[in-house]
C-alpha cells in the first residue's frame, strides 16, 4: 500500500464520502484504516483502474486534480502502450466537467438535507416526548408566551373596564324593554286602598271557586319522550254548574256580606266626603280625589258582617241560606277569622292613607 500523499480532492472529503466512494468504486479493504489511510488506498486504487473508472461522473474532481498536480492526462494502465510523454487533450469538453461538478454539488446539498431532515425530526420526536413526560414545564413554558398585563393597576383597570360596559349593556337593555315603565305604572296602580280591598276579596274567591264552581276532568296531555313527561290530565272548572242552585246561592252569599253590604254602608257613612266637603279648600285638598266608598267604613262593616254570619250563623230571617254560609266558611282560608284578618288589614291601611292625605 502507498504512503505517500494522496490526491488532494481525496483529502478534502470526510472520511464518510471516502467509504461511500470506496464502495462506489468496488473498493472493499477498508476496514480498521484511518482517513489518511483510506485516501493514500483509494488514490493508488483509482489511479490503477483508471482506464476502468475514469468515466465515472462522480470521480470527476480527483481526476481533474491529478490532472493538475501531474499536468499530463490520467495514465492509462500498464498494458497500454505508451505513445508519447506528451500531456494528450482531456476527453471530455469543460462543459461536461462543469455540469458534472454542479450534479455532485446537488447531491452533496440533497444529503446535507436529508441529514437537517433527519435531525429536526428527531428533535419534534424529542420534543413531544419531553412534553407527554414532563407536562406542567411545557404548559408554563407555553403560558409565558401569552402576554399578560405589567402591572396589577393594568389588570384593575382591564376589570373595571369590562364591568362599566355590561353594565352600560344592562341598562341599556334594561330601558329599551320597557321593564322600567310597566313596573312604575303597576305600583302607581297598586298603591291605593281600593287595590288593596281587591286583592284581598280576590285571595277569598281564589278558595271559593273550587267549592262552588269544581273541576271536572277535561282532557290529557299526552306524554312526550324527548322531554321525559308523562301523561298530564287536565281540570277545567264545571260551567254547568252556573245553571244550578248550588252555585248562585252560596255566590250571592258571599257579594251579599262582603261586597255588596259593606259597600251601601261604606257609601252613606263616608266620613272622608263629609271632611272634604267642609272647611276651606286648599290647593292640597282640591287635587285629592274625593272616594265614594269610604274604605274605613267598608272594613268594619265587611268585619262585622262576616263575625254575625258565618261566625254565629246569622240568616237575616232566612234571607241567607244556612247550607250556603257554611259552605263559605269551610271553603275560605282560615274560615270567619280569616275574613276577619283581611278587614283588619285593609282598615289599618285606611287610616295610614287618611294620615298621609292629611
Amino acid at each position: 500500500m502507498s504512503t505517500g500523499p494522496a490526491n488532494s480532492w481525496l483529502r478534502a472529503q470526510r472520511k464518510s464520502d471516502l467509504v461511500e466512494l470506496a464502495d462506489q468504486v468496488g473498493f472493499k479493504n477498508y476496514d480498521g484504516l484511518k482517513k489518511t489511510e483510506l485516501e493514500s488506498a483509494l488514490d493508488d486504487f483509482i489511479a490503477g483502474n483508471s482506464g476502468r473508472l475514469s468515466s465515472r461522473s462522480e470521480l470527476s474532481g480527483y481526476f481533474a486534480s491529478r490532472t493538475k498536480a501531474l499536468g499530463s492526462p490520467v495514465k492509462r494502465e500498464s498494458k497500454e502502450p505508451k505513445e508519447s510523454k506528451e500531456p494528450k487533450e482531456t476527453k471530455e469538453p469543460i462543459k461536461e466537467e462543469l455540469e458534472k461538478g454542479v450534479k455532485a454539488a446537488k447531491r452533496r446539498v440533497t444529503k446535507t438535507a436529508e441529514d437537517l431532515i433527519s435531525a429536526d425530526s428527531e428533535d419534534v420526536r424529542a420534543a413531544s416526548t419531553a412534553l407527554i413526560q414532563t407536562p406542567a414545564r411545557s404548559l408554563s413554558r407555553v403560558a409565558s408566551r401569552i402576554p399578560l398585563p405589567a402591572t396589577p393597576a393594568d389588570v384593575a383597570q382591564a376589570v373595571d373596564r369590562s364591568t362599566l360596559a355590561v353594565r352600560r349593556h344592562v341598562s341599556s337593555f334594561y330601558q329599551e324593554s320597557g321593564i322600567g315603565e310597566a313596573s312604575n305604572a303597576t305600583r302607581e296602580t297598586l298603591s291605593n286602598v281600593n287595590s288593596i280591598l281587591l286583592v284581598v276579596s280576590a285571595f277569598e274567591l281564589w278558595y271559593i271557586r273550587p267549592e262552588i264552581l269544581a273541576n271536572r276532568y277535561a282532557f290529557t296531555i299526552p306524554a312526550l319522550g324527548f322531554l321525559g313527561t308523562s301523561d298530564h290530565p287536565v281540570y277545567l272548572p264545571d260551567m254547568f254548574l252556573l245553571l244550578t242552585a248550588s252555585f248562585w246561592s252560596p255566590a250571592l252569599t258571599w257579594a251579599f256580606t262582603s261586597f255588596i253590604l259593606p259597600s251601601l254602608l261604606g257609601y252613606f257613612f263616608n266620613l272622608s266626603a263629609t271632611n272634604t266637603s267642609s272647611g276651606p279648600k286648599t290647593r292640597s285638598r282640591a287635587q285629592a280625589p274625593e272616594t265614594v266608598v269610604d274604605p274605613l267604613t267598608f272594613s268594619i262593616v265587611k268585619a262585622l258582617v262576616s263575625f254575625v254570619v258565618y261566625g254565629q250563623g246569622v240568616t237575616f230571617g232566612g234571607l241567607l241560606s244556612e247550607a250556603a254560609i257554611e259552605r263559605l266558611n269551610e271553603a275560605v282560608y282560615g274560615g270567619y277569622k280569616g275574613m276577619l284578618t283581611g278587614t283588619a288589614i285593609t282598615g289599618l291601611l285606611s287610616i295610614y292613607d287618611a294620615v298621609l292625605k292629611k
